[in-house]
């Protein structure tokens, strides 16, 4: 199906309203537009985290495909084995249909407590995407920190104060580590850039093997933001190039998104209440110029990397947020 607003506003919502998403939720947004993106027939497996508990208490549900609950640990295990048992119902001629594979994990789920089960799994190349929903801590337990906390942001376990400036440690560079996996397909995304998203996720479907997607999903409650701007942030996020938007197939790096103005990473942080304090207390300047420092290395490596692309190019008006 094209990516046309026109077109996509005719196809069935297969996540649906009524479920207990915060307002302002980008994970919700994300996942919208991730079942919009789908054409055959899918199983998702849902690792416990914000999206489980807010879309599937008994007995309502905002799923209308087949959608399996696994623990936070545990769903690349989970779909391993359903998409394994596919495979035999098919050899033996009881399955003829094409059925697709997603996993839906948060970071929590996936930069850390799963990030083993995971790493088995595309090892042994089972075909399935799996998606982490990046909203960078483990909100829905409590806004602790996690694998994705950016340096300096205060969470309820690296809490702001007098002796702490917040997280003392860069995130992790999962997509990077998932890329060494040496898998068909890895991406970055956000939901602000919903053209991106939805191409990433439909070649991901395409592909047979394991593929990976990173997707930016702003949480107005943990990082402390005005709710009507989530998806600015996540925009925000990709012209500081703190969040690049790049994919890697078959070892081919490609950069999807350069913009023409690259913002300091400063405009990003400034409207989230979580990086507050870095602006308030003035001895907070050097963690500031650490982060920048940190973006733009991480950029230029990623440059270097990438093949050229002339496509490359900053988005037009249609994937602007306002």
């Amino acid at each position: 199906m094209s990516l046309s607003l026109k077109e996509l506003s005719k196809k069935e919502e297969l996540f649906v309203s009524g479920h207990r998403l915060c307002a302002g939720c980008g994970a919700g947004t994300a996942i919208r537009q991730i079942m919009l993106a789908t054409e055959d027939p899918v199983v998702i497996v849902n690792a416990t985290g914000c999206l489980s508990v807010s879309t599937a208490s008994y007995p309502y549900t905002s799923w209308k495909v087949s959608w399996v609950h696994s623990a936070f640990e545990n769903a690349a295990a989970t779909i391993s084995g359903i998409e394994a048992a596919y495979k035999s119902l098919q050899r033996q001629g009881k399955i003829k249909e094409k059925i697709k594979f997603i996993v839906l994990a948060g970071d929590g789920g996936t930069y850390d407590i799963g990030l083993q089960a995971l790493s088995g799994a595309l090892e042994r190349g089972h075909s399935f995407l799996y998606i982490c929903y990046n909203n960078e801590a483990y909100m829905n337990t409590g806004i602790q920190r996690s694998g994705a906390t950016p340096l300096g942001a205060a969470t309820t376990t690296t809490p702001a104060g007098k002796l702490s400036f917040g997280k003392s440690d860069f995130r992790k560079d999962l997509t990077g580590i998932i890329a060494a996996h040496n898998i068909p397909y890895v991406a970055q995304t956000t939901p602000a850039h919903w053209r991106d998203l939805m191409t990433k996720v439909k070649k991901a479907l395409a592909l047979e093997g394991p593929t990976f997607i990173n997707v930016l999903a702003p949480c107005q409650r943990g990082w402390r933001n005005e709710m009507a701007i989530s998806l600015k942030l996540a925009k925000l996020a990709a012209d500081s190039c703190y969040w690049p938007l790049y994919e890697v197939e078959n070892g081919e790096w490609r950069l999807n998104y350069k913009p023409r103005t690259k913002i300091p990473v400063t405009e990003w942080l400034k409207p989230q209440g979580r990086f507050k304090h870095l602006f308030t207390e003035p001895k907070n300047q050097e963690v500031l110029e650490r982060l920048q420092a940190s973006t733009d290395l991480e950029w230029e490596r990623l440059l270097k990397r990438c093949v050229p692309n002339n496509s490359a190019e900053p988005l037009t008006a249609v994937e602007k947020v306002s």
